[in-house]
């Protein structure tokens, strides 16, 4: 089982992950400098949620798709974060499955 991540882990990999994919739509369309940028960028987001969140199985797919010109238009580091912190948050575990009856 995954461990369980602190609200400000899960923040900060929500934050990293919004921000690098706004700045990588309009930074890749300028062209071969703008994707150059952007694949530096991507290593670095790729050390930053690792070690944030850990190792996940689709921060790679996201990692090589961003590498494809023109797929790299896709909010990839969003939805990688969002499958790689879905339910490990420490309050998700607090909580009963079913609520209590009445």
């Amino acid at each position: 089982m995954s461990q369980r991540l602190s609200k400000a882990r899960l923040r900060a990999a929500w934050i990293v992950a919004v921000a690098v994919d706004a700045i990588q739509i309009p930074v890749e369309a300028t062209g071969l400098l703008g994707w150059i940028v952007g694949a530096g960028l991507d290593v670095v987001t790729m050390i930053v949620l690792w070690s944030l969140v850990g190792f996940h199985w689709a921060f790679l797919p996201s990692f090589l798709t961003e590498w494809i010109p023109y797929l790299d238009y896709a909010p990839l580091w969003t939805l990688a974060v969002l499958i790689a912190t879905r339910g490990r948050g420490e309050d998700m575990l607090a909580a009963p499955l079913i609520p209590p009856h009445p």
